[in-house]
């Protein structure tokens, strides 16, 4: 039987490294340094909400050349990594989808730095009353899906226009009639007025509160 207390969160990355990712980040900023930096910051954000005993945490990484890189300490030694397989992202989802234990399922990548262990939870938490849970990001995607224990069919990324403004409508269309609440919208780090929003948000200590 599904245990309906096992909570499994996947985290999708790339190696913070020089023209693996953010680069259109770097483009945007016209410096690849800072871009990378940047990256850190944001992975490194995204870890420290990443790890909690409250769930288990699996990482997700590409290319599977660096599956087993150290990064300085970037991803965690201890969190299990996983390939994410070929194809495009809604293939590499459906494979982590398939692959998850039993259980609730949260996807997260590290774009979202004002991400936290408390709106995790939140997420976990929502699944007992609705069938999955959305994290709004700025720019019409997403930063957080949870799917509930019976919701495990990996058709749902079917169809949907990944990097698109329309990329949450378009899933939100797959999640059409079941019960789905949402976390706040954060921002996604992709280019340089992300970052500058971003930033100043956080010194104004700007939030967002929980809707449904």
């Amino acid at each position: 039987m599904t245990d309906p207390s096992a909570r499994t969160l996947l985290v999708f990355a790339k190696p913070p490294r020089m023209g693996l990712a953010k680069t259109r980040l770097a483009r945007s900023l016209g410096s690849q340094a800072e871009a990378q930096r940047i990256n850190r910051f944001c992975t490194a954000r995204t870890f420290r909400a990443a790890v909690d005993p409250r769930w288990q945490t699996r990482l997700y990484a590409a290319p599977d050349r660096h599956l087993h890189d150290t990064l300085g300490g970037a991803w965690p030694a201890h969190v299990p990594r996983f390939s994410q397989g070929c194809g495009g992202l809604g293939r590499r989802l459906a494979n982590g989808l398939r692959e998850a234990p039993k259980g609730a399922v949260a996807f997260i990548g590290t774009d979202a730095p004002s991400i936290s262990n408390a709106l995790i939870w939140q997420a976990f938490r929502a699944l007992t009353l609705h069938d999955a849970v959305v994290g709004p990001a700025s720019d019409g995607g997403f930063w957080l899906l949870a799917l509930g224990p019976r919701l495990r069919d990996p058709r749902l990324f079917e169809g949907v226009r990944w990097s698109h403004a329309e990329t949450l409508d378009d899933l939100l269309g797959n999640l059409s009639g079941l019960r789905v609440a949402r976390l706040p919208t954060l921002i996604d780090v992709d280019e340089a007025e992300d970052w500058a929003a971003y930033s100043s948000s956080r010194a104004m200590g700007a939030g967002s509160r929980w809707t449904e």
